[in-house]
């Protein structure tokens, strides 16, 4: 079997006023997956659950996201998380904290039998 690329969605989500980078990652992942209704697996005769997710989440602080909360909102299939520098923070115009923003990319794997 061969793992092959199906399908790749886009998100971006924010946390106004909290400097949550895993509430802003979260919400970026659901604007990604909410926006789309991918019906591969069916298309292809796999389960749901046959779907191979690689979620790629960026925002300023890395370490600051709880990646196992990131992976809850998939609703099937397996999913790993890798989270690296990216986004923005918008700091606030009084001064105390900021905006956060985090970018998301859900890409969608099947294990497919090539034909020879």
């Amino acid at each position: 079997m061969t793992k092959k690329r199906m399908a790749v969605e886009f998100g971006m989500g924010t946390d106004l006023h909290g400097n949550d980078y895993t509430k802003a990652a979260v919400r970026a992942l659901k604007d990604a997956l909410w926006h789309n209704s991918l019906n591969m697996a069916d298309a292809f005769g796999f389960p749901r659950d046959a779907m191979i997710v690689e979620v790629l989440i960026g925002v300023t602080k890395p370490d600051e996201v709880d990646r196992a909360e990131v992976a809850a909102v998939l609703p099937y299939g397996s999913a790993s998380v890798e989270v690296q520098e990216g986004g923005l923070d918008i700091p606030s115009p009084k001064g105390a904290g900021s905006t956060v923003m985090a970018s998301a990319a859900a890409i969608v794997y099947f294990d497919i039998t090539e034909e020879a």
